[in-house]
């Protein structure tokens, strides 16, 4: 048995790290993470480029002041352009002649810290290619789905969902695309835009700082497989765990039994050497009338003529019994042998032919011998004969 349960740790243990080991992995690529901000933390390369109204007869004016370790930009709304403009992007890749784009289809949501010197209502937006109406070479022609959100003098904790943005008005005009065409791709993202609104004040020097982007995902995909693979590895550990600790059971009272059932005819054997007449009758009485449920120690000193004291001398010095003790231990080997002669067996029927008159009391000592009820050493006996036969 110790050897089973060592074996067993083992594989627990095993399959503990295993499992945690992948269970770690679909962790990470379920929760998904992308930092953005400060630069020295983003894994993607990315430059500042700022635009204004200038190029439609505007004078609004924007000045960039840090872009290491926050979005900090200062701008000035004008109304001199039909649509005052002022906004900084950050474009990806590591240069203006090296830009690329990046494929945000895995996150859904961008998360940020931002504060303007007065209160403003800003956008923020992604330029994202849109198949049949972008061109490469045509910023302008990139579809800018974007949402907004306030800030003012205190620090404020943004959240954007990336699958609610709202495509503007003007974007449609521009590239004559129908207006029921809302869906957007986030497949092919060049650039995230913060910039101004309609809202935002004319003629006030505002600055704003945006620090702590990141962009989050789920993908449950891999927990439901790590589920699954949780399940399959450790459902299959519970039922070999429980088939070989039954197997085991099953073999530890099966050599139980063997050892057991020689005890009568070894003791005889070993007294008919010694020729002591009081220790043979004792265990030849013992063993013809242990199954009688009236059987006593004194109707035994009374039968053999052996007095009781000299009884319980002979079977402590031989066996290492008491009187009861050793009827016990007949009586529930016995029992051992007819249930492993026939499993469909009365336990009651068989408690009552070895000698007991209480079956509850039979149970409690069975249990204590074999350390299972003999319900349980029954169903066991049956599993053991089941199995040898689908082996066969």
């Amino acid at each position: 048995m110790q050897d089973f349960f060592k074996k067993t740790f083992i594989i627990f243990i095993a399959l503990a790290l295993v499992t945690g080991a992948l269970g770690y992995l679909c962790f990470i690529n379920t929760f998904l993470t992308l930092s953005l901000l400060p630069d020295n933390r983003s894994s993607v390369p990315w430059h500042v480029e700022s635009n204004t109204d200038e190029l439609e007869g505007g004078r609004t004016s924007i000045r960039v002041n840090d872009t290491q370790f926050s979005l900090n930009f200062d701008f000035n709304l004008s109304r001199q352009a039909k649509y005052p403009y002022a906004g900084i992007s950050m474009v990806f890749g590591p240069s203006t002649e090296q830009r690329q784009e990046m494929d945000f289809s895995r996150y859904n949501k961008a998360l940020f810290n931002a504060k303007c010197s007065s209160s403003n209502m800003l956008s923020f937006s992604l330029a994202t290619f849109d198949e049949g109406v972008s061109q490469k070479n045509d910023p302008t022609s990139y579809r800018i789905p974007g949402a907004f959100f306030s800030c003012n003098e205190d620090w404020r904790y943004i959240s954007v969902d990336l699958t609610r943005l709202e495509t503007p008005q003007w974007w449609f005009d521009r590239n004559k695309v129908d207006l029921s065409r809302r869906a957007y791709s986030l497949t092919s993202v060049s650039r995230i835009i913060f910039g101004n609104t309609f809202q935002s004040p004319f003629e006030v020097d505002t600055n704003v700082q945006i620090t702590e982007l990141t962009l989050v995902g789920r993908n449950w995909f891999y927990l439901y497989l790590f589920g699954g693979v949780f399940l399959l590895v450790w459902g299959g550990f519970a039922i070999w765990f429980f088939r070989q600790y039954t197997a085991v059971i099953i073999q530890d009272l099966n050599q139980k039994a063997l050892r057991d059932r020689p005890l009568v005819a070894y003791q005889q054997l070993s007294i008919e050497s010694h020729r002591d007449r009081d220790k043979r009758a004792i265990l030849q009485y013992m063993a013809t009338h242990y199954a009688n449920a009236e059987v006593s120690l004194e109707a035994m000193e009374i039968a053999i003529g052996v007095s009781r004291t000299k009884i319980n001398e002979i079977l402590k010095s031989e066996l290492g019994y008491t009187f009861t003790g050793y009827l016990n231990k007949l009586r529930l080997t016995e029992t051992a042998r007819l249930l492993s002669l026939d499993v469909n067996a009365n336990i009651a029927e068989i408690a009552y032919s070895v000698g007991y008159k209480n079956v509850s009391y039979f149970n409690k000592l069975f249990k204590e011998e074999y350390g299972c009820t003999p319900k349980m050493y029954k169903s066991l006996i049956d599993r053991r004969q089941e199995t040898e036969t689908e082996s066969r």
